[in-house]
């Protein structure tokens, strides 16, 4: 095919050639011309000759390349073809062997199958001639015997099954409560807030006193302005330098304060100013109201909060309950109930959200008849949450029978917010009162040396003489304190009475 394109070539190269010389010819003398294209043509065929030539060398070099490649190929193809069937003759002998190993198996397993029913029924035989061997000693039949035999197994099985049942239930029971102990403690130690105390009463710091004058007015006209636009009590006193807003509502004392700093702040009293400072203040708690009770949602990952609740929330930011913040005290036991629940397999968000809510009803319990776990439960359903929350915040405080574990875990964590030590406060007073009747009652029995309460009146160390009380003595003296401390006083959590007997020998060297 090459030669037949390359000879096709040097004719067109030709023919060109002539074409020209040709023209060349007509253009000088005839002669010269025949000769100049007899050479012209001359030189053109050797041209077309030597393209041809060279076209068959390259055709047969390109023909051997491919050539050579095709048997390589075909060698290849021929080594992967020995490959699979040296493949293929290792899997059949595998399998052969296999197949071998098989039969012997099932042979070995039919022999050991006639070896097994033999032995069966030699074995029925002898229960067989023991039977009767049994029958004849015990002159009973083979129902009697079992009857016997039933009635014995029922007595020792009911005793067994009672001495298992009674060790399953102190075991379950120990265990219940170092699982619940431990579960309280871990949820305890990772969630440590601190509470800030208020009171019923704000301190306002003022410059001098000359300015108690001007918040008083002419006849006591601004007080009074100020006691009826913001709903709170106005004490004005000997007290130096400060003047103190009274009022059982905390977000009215709140706003008051503002109003009292901020007219402070401006210098300029009077019924029109105090009105208007009262208003910027009134929106500006109202502001910290909504901003408290969306970050309470935000801390706790709680995120589908009616907006009226969140509102309401916040309101428990200026709220107490002997002297605990109840937002703060909120969170805690919203975090508190998200840990046990955690520990428990339960719902951590469900259980966040059950705290955070449980006392909500004390943000308008003062505006609304009834215990504040019904007014919350009451406000929880009205804005469109779950029936198992709405019940937690109910039985928090036992108002109706707990039934579910939610109940429980809103419950116990609210009893260990508010009974942790340095949660709430008491007066001064009462807690004196009650660290002297603690070392009173320690006091009171024989033996007894010294005693010393400590830890804020949770703990209560008790000495005793050791020629009166011996060992064995000092666990029954423990339990005794214990018992009566706990008849006869009133206190949060748990006092721990410990009673330590030691000898000494004394040495004097001279």
């Amino acid at each position: 095919m090459p030669e037949i394109v390359f000879a096709i070539i040097g004719a067109i190269v030709g023919i060109a050639i002539g074409f020209g010389v040709a023209r060349f010819l007509t253009s000088g003398s005839q002669k010269r011309k025949e000769e100049e294209a007899e050479l012209v043509l001359a030189d053109a065929k050797r041209q077309a000759e030597t393209i041809r030539r060279e076209a068959e060398v390259e055709a047969k070099d390109e023909a051997l390349k491919l050539k050579a490649e095709i048997e390589n190929e075909r060698k290849e193809r021929q080594r992967e073809v020995r490959e699979a069937e040296h493949r293929v003759q290792q899997r059949e002998e595998s399998l052969d062997r296999r197949t071998n190993s098989l039969d012997q198996r099932e042979h070995q397993i039919s022999s050991l199958q006639g070896q097994v029913e033999k032995r069966q029924r030699d074995v029925t035989k002898a229960e067989q001639e023991v039977n009767r061997k049994l029958e004849s000693i015990a002159g009973m039949t083979p129902d009697q015997a079992k009857a016997e035999l039933l009635n014995n197994l029922k007595d020792e099985v009911a005793h067994e099954s009672a001495t298992i049942i009674r060790d399953s239930e102190a075991r379950t029971r120990a265990e219940a409560d170092k699982t619940a102990r431990s579960i309280l403690s871990q949820a305890m130690q990772r969630i440590a807030s601190e509470h800030t105390i208020e009171n019923t009463v704000s301190t306002i710091q003022i410059p001098s006193d000359d300015l108690k004058g001007r918040i008083i007015g002419r006849e006591g006209r601004n007080i009074r302005s100020f006691e009826q636009i913001t709903g709170t009590n106005l004490i004005i006193d000997d007290t130096p330098e400060c003047v103190t807003i009274s009022c059982f509502d905390p977000v009215r004392r709140e706003i008051g304060r503002v109003t009292m700093e901020n007219l402070i702040s401006d210098g300029r009293i009077h019924p029109a100013r105090i009105e208007e400072m009262f208003h910027k203040a009134e929106k500006l708690v109202n502001q910290r109201v909504q901003e408290a009770g969306e970050q309470a949602t935000f801390d706790t990952g709680i995120h589908d909060l009616h907006p009226e609740l969140v509102h309401t929330l916040g309101r428990l930011r200026y709220r107490t309950s002997y002297g605990q913040n109840v937002l703060n005290h909120s969170l805690e036991v919203a975090y508190l109930t998200g840990v046990m629940a955690s520990e428990l397999g339960l719902d951590p968000v469900t259980a966040k959200r059950a705290g955070l809510l449980h006392d909500i009803g004390k943000a308008i319990d003062r505006e609304v008849e009834g215990n504040h776990a019904v007014i919350g439960a009451d406000l929880a359903r009205r804005f469109g949450e779950s029936e198992a929350i709405v019940h937690a915040i109910e039985a928090h405080h036992n108002d109706i029978e707990p039934n579910s574990v939610l109940d429980v875990l809103v419950q116990a964590a609210d009893a260990v917010s508010a009974a942790r030590p340095g949660a709430r406060k008491e007066t001064l007073d009462a807690y004196i009162k009650r660290l002297e009747k603690l070392e009173e009652i320690a006091m009171s029995y024989e033996g007894v040396e010294r005693t010393f309460a400590i830890q804020a009146g949770r703990e209560v160390r008790v000495m005793v003489e050791p020629e009166k009380v011996d060992e064995d003595r000092t666990v029954v003296l423990a339990h005794d304190i214990a018992s009566r401390i706990e008849n006869e006083l009133q206190y949060p959590g748990q006092v721990k009475v410990i009673v330590i007997r030691e000898s000494r020998a004394i040495g004097i060297a001279k």
